[in-house]
């Protein structure tokens, strides 16, 4: 029996299938479904590169399981690419369907193996975790179809596999439409045969008669298709002057064609005929193993001489002549007319074409009666009355007349080029078509390619058509149109604009250094798509890091460096071309930086330290300092007291971007705060006048209230500006995130009971719960990060209140009902931190509670009035009013002191479930706080959270959480709840629960063994023990 493959073998799999997949240029396919699934698999090959996929065999099993479903729908995907790529074009038409279905498959098959890979990895990798995510949705969501002009000439093609009879329409229909499929023009015989003995060599070893049909239909049809070349010649028709028209003399007629003679030859028999149309009869007479005969006298011919007939060539020549100067004559009078004739111009068209085609020694004959002028007149004046035809005909009259050079110089005299461009966007194909093959017919001048590249949309739309496989024919000549502009220097940056980057960046790479530093500058200056920024980076990124070492070109390699690290996606690759070290080098080293330079060198910087993950392992000079080191945070503190204004803004940035890094944060945050000025320094700008400033000094002061609550309260009282927050929340004119950001800090600062009572006061407790409430109408589901945030900060502004023991604060909690608030939050979608804050809130209160139902439990007045349980659960005291089960005193429905009388059990319950450990902490701490009271009631208090689901749901909990905290807050409450008869005996034959017990007991710490301990002695689980005291008289822990 083989073994399973390994996830080892799997990654192998996977990156020999990506290998093959994207070692092909996607531009060489020349189907769309191919191309778009080597875009994914591209995209695949940098995920699946990211260093958590290096060891395989490491990978918890989902990850190993989802890699080993990669590897097999991937290689049979790659396998779907390959006949794409490896099979002739005509078996990729006939198996279109089942070739786009099977790629559909695979990919969605993959999209779902890449969700189980998202779902699998840990939250400290969210990039990771979002790259991969977007790959699965991209390819969850795509369709792999076949196109219109292919899906007809498939369904022809399967009808022809049934071995119908088709008419010789119906056999040049096929031709056209398959010509179009391959790309080739459909009068190209010999490409269509070669494409047939192609799908012939394909079909070798096939067993489908289907298939077989269609290769013996295809061959039939082509033969019957094939013409012999050159029979047809010009009759030239005088539709203008029907008395001047000489009708040929009998003797200029071939006998085979009876057209007109170009190349008349006499054979031995006197007769004479058409060179190509006697070649081609001996030939057929040779081939059918006959001796060559004259078809007139039916003559045997000894020799196959053909002799020119010098004379009658001559005089047909001169018929030619006379005819074609009566054509232009009319034609000039047709396109003369004040009220333009269609049909009359069409004539015109017609016979300009013919006569430059079938007689190119006449060329000047129209060019000097000016018919040339005054088509590109029409075109100019007339184009819209004329419509797409007469404009396709009049290009092609063009085109065919651009052979005579003297006719090219009227053209582009008369303004052809911005006339052909406007046809670029003509409703018929055959317009677009002649009016590319015009513009390529001009572009051998390097000079006339940079007037095409100069002209409005020029770029643009050629590209746009370069890149269309709906017309392959039209996609060829823009391209081999596009190729010939990008040899043009002056070409370059045009063809960058419209998204054609290569001539620019092979300069940049491989160009002398004053053409490097051209290119640079052209890019720092261009507005460029994410894409294109991913694709210059890849390419140039060395390149321009190179161009920093010297003076003359680091200008316009800091801009286009600053132009490319404004993607997310080129942090990695600007990392690993060492860039760090050259800005920092700038920005602190550099004596004769200018401002300019730092102030650019310090926005890249900033760039990349706002995508945490690769620069914090960076080194930055050769000692081998980090960006987070104390000497550059120093630095950068420093630094904002001198640098200009854009300067500064980025240097808040850059220390907001590492202070936000998980891997720098706590070191970054470090050195501010030691850094002598630092903190202060940073205060200054939450007052700026410029946003940009005051925003990220907002933002890094919100980091390092977080973990310097302390002395930053300190500092900001020096500076008398702790009000400052309140004042930017209640200012209507504040940016948002300006408000989430001073709600955050001020919900970290450590603040006094009378701070909060001076600085916040009991008023502030109302806008806070008001702008709460509307937080979560704007909301409505949805989670924005500013949103998140400032939810989080106005959760932290009410913990200030619940802290308080003061009866006038107590009185606004309960007045604003803060324990409703939180238990609201409990449930909000968002960050964890939100759940954990509001966790914490009702802790508090419940606290709060706890506490005053022990002062009220001291001996009552004589009249028997309890003065501060009424002050606790309201004033009502009402004779309906029970006893709480937890406080053992009466509490009112929806006490906003009583977590079971506010409904605020259950929800804590079911966050015990939350998959964020720091929630499930706070949850069941708050919950903690029902079983601190071992007095008289404990044991109805211990029955009410049964039936609550608490116990049960702490059991549970601990059983499967991993030693730490959060169990061995669970085990203080389970220990607890066993304390009472009842709990102890139901539980006691729970075998997962003593298990738990026993495990802590030998391996928790001091307090986890003590706990276990009482526990298992209350479950009667361990011996030797005198017994356990009463749940009535057991001294409280």
């Amino acid at each position: 029996m083989t073994s399973p493959p390994t996830a080892s073998a799997a990654a192998e799999s996977i990156h020999r299938s990506l290998s093959e997949a994207t070692s092909y240029s996607s531009s060489s396919d020349s189907f769309d479904n191919p191309r778009r699934f080597t875009a994914f698999a591209s995209r695949l090959q940098f995920v699946l590169n990211h260093h958590h996929f290096l060891d395989p065999d490491s990978l918890p099993p989902a990850l190993q399981t989802a890699l080993k479903g990669i590897a097999s729908d991937l290689s049979k995907a790659v396998e779907t690419v390959s006949s794409y790529r490896k099979r002739s074009k005509i078996f990729v038409l006939i198996n279109c369907k089942s070739l786009s279905s099977s790629l559909q498959q695979h990919s969605s098959a993959i999209a779902s193996w890449l969700a189980l890979i998202q779902s699998s990895l840990s939250d400290d990798l969210p990039d990771l975790r979002k790259k991969i995510s977007d790959l699965s949705l991209d390819m969850k969501q795509s369709h792999f179809t076949v196109t219109e002009n292919e899906e007809r000439v498939h369904r022809t093609l399967q009808r022809e596999g049934e071995g119908r009879q088709t008419s010789k329409a119906v056999q040049s229909a096929i031709i056209m439409d398959l010509a179009r499929c391959l790309g080739v023009d459909s009068d190209n015989y010999s490409e269509l045969i070669n494409q047939v003995k192609l799908l012939k060599t394909d079909l070798t070893n096939s067993t489908s008669v289907s298939s077989r049909r269609i290769l013996v239909s295809l061959e039939t049809i082509l033969d019957n298709w094939s013409v012999i070349p050159g029979m047809s010649t010009l009759s030239v028709d005088c539709d203008f002057e029907e008395e001047a028209h000489i009708l040929p003399f009998k003797n200029f007629l071939c006998p085979l064609t009876k057209e007109v003679m170009k190349e008349p030859v006499v054979l031995e028999s006197s007769q004479t005929y058409e060179r190509r149309a006697i070649e081609y009869w001996f030939e057929r007479c040779l081939d059918d193993g006959r001796e060559p005969t004259c078809p007139v006298t039916g003559q045997v011919l000894k020799s196959l001489e053909l002799k020119p007939n010098i004379g009658l060539a001559g005089a047909i020549e001169e018929w030619v002549n006379r005819n074609i100067e009566i054509q232009m004559k009319g034609a000039v009078e047709q396109l003369s007319k004040d009220s333009m004739e269609v049909e009359g111009v069409e004539r015109v068209l017609d016979v300009v074409y013919k006569i430059s085609e079938e007689h190119p020694s006449n060329r000047f004959r129209v060019r000097n009666a000016g018919v040339v002028a005054m088509i590109v007149r029409l075109l100019k004046n007339c184009s819209h009355s004329i419509g797409t035809v007469l404009r396709g005909k009049a290009l092609m009259a063009l085109l065919s007349m651009a052979k005579d050079e003297e006719s090219k110089k009227i053209m582009l005299d008369e303004g052809i080029t911005r006339l052909a461009v406007h046809s670029l966007t003509g409703s018929s194909e055959k317009e677009r078509e002649h009016a590319v093959k015009l513009l390529l017919e001009f572009s051998s001048d390097e000079s006339y390619c940079t007037r095409i590249a100069s002209e409005k949309g020029a770029l643009v739309l050629l590209s746009s058509m370069a890149g269309n496989l709906e017309h392959p024919a039209l996609a060829n000549l823009a391209e081999e149109m596009l190729t010939q502009m990008e040899r043009a220097e002056d070409s370059v940056q045009h063809l960058a604009a419209a998204g054609r980057f290569e001539p620019l960046l092979s300069r940049l790479r491989e160009g002398p250094g004053d053409i490097k530093i051209e290119m640079a500058s052209i890019l720092g200056r261009m507005t460029l798509t994410n894409n294109s920024k991913e694709q210059i980076a890849r390419q140039c990124a060395q390149t321009l890091v190179e161009l920093l070492s010297k003076p003359e070109g680091r200008t316009s390699s800091l801009l286009a460096l600053n132009n490319l690290s404004g993607l997310d996606d080129n942090v990695t690759i600007l990392v690993d071309c060492a860039v760090l070290p050259a800005l920092v080098a700038i920005l602190f080293q550099d004596k004769g930086a200018s401002p300019e330079w730092k102030e650019l060198a310090a926005s890249i910087i900033a760039n990349i330290v706002s995508n945490p993950g690769r620069w914090e392992l960076a080194s930055i000079d050769r000692k081998g300092n980090s960006m987070q080191s104390e000497s550059v945070v120093f630095n950068l503190v420093k630094l904002l007291f001198v640098a200009s204004s854009p300067c500064q803004a980025s240097i808040l940035r850059i220390l907001y971007g590492m202070a936000s890094s998980p891997q720098a944060a706590e070191s970054v945050a470090l050195h501010i705060q030691s850094s002598g000025d630092g903190i202060k320094t940073i205060i200054m700008f939450l007052e700026y006048i410029e946003v940009e400033h005051r925003i990220y000094a907002f933002k890094l002061t919100r980091v390092l209230a977080e973990r310097f609550g302390h002395d930053l309260a300190q500092e900001l009282k020096l500076s008398e500006k702790l009000s400052l927050f309140k004042e930017k929340l209640l200012d209507n004119e504040s940016a948002e995130s300006e408000k989430s950001d001073a709600a955050c800090i001020l919900a970290n600062l450590p603040l006094s009971e009378d701070e909060v009572k001076t600085i916040l006061e009991a008023s502030f407790v109302k806008w806070t719960v008001m702008t709460l409430k509307k937080q979560q109408r704007i909301s409505n589901g949805r989670t924005s990060r500013p949103t998140s945030s400032m939810t989080e900060g106005l959760l932290g502004l009410l913990l200030h209140f619940t802290r308080s023991r003061d009866q006038e604060t107590i009185s606004v909690v309960k007045e604003h009902q803060l324990m409703t608030i939180f238990c609201e939050q409990l449930s909000f979608p968002a960050k964890p931190r939100v759940r954990q804050l509001a966790a914490i809130g009702l802790k508090n209160l419940s606290e709060a509670g706890r506490l005053l139902a022990v002062v009220d439990s001291e001996p009552l007045p004589p009249q028997g009035f309890c003065a501060s349980l009424i002050f606790m659960c309201g004033r009502g005291g009402s004779p309906e009013a029970s006893t709480c089960p937890i406080h053992n005193a009466p509490c009112e429905n929806n006490s906003q002191l009583c977590l079971l009388k506010s409904n605020c059990i259950r929800p804590l319950v079911e966050l015990l479930h939350d998959e964020d450990t720091i929630v499930q902490i706070a949850a069941i701490e708050a919950l903690s706080t029902l079983m601190s009271d071992m007095s008289n009631g404990y044991k109805r208090a211990v029955d009410e959270l049964e039936k609550q689901d608490v116990i049960p749901t702490v059991i549970e909990l601990f059983t499967e959480v991993r030693p730490g905290v959060l169990q061995e807050r669970a085990l203080w409450m389970i220990e607890r709840a066993l304390r009472v008869d009842g709990p102890a005996h139901r539980y006691s034959l729970n075998q997962s629960l003593v298990r738990a017990l026993v495990e802590a007991f030998k391996h928790g710490n001091a307090n986890a063994k003590r706990h276990a301990q009482d526990a298992l002695t209350n479950l009667k689980q361990i011996s030797g023990v005198s017994g356990k005291a009463s749940s009535q008289s057991r001294p409280r822990r």
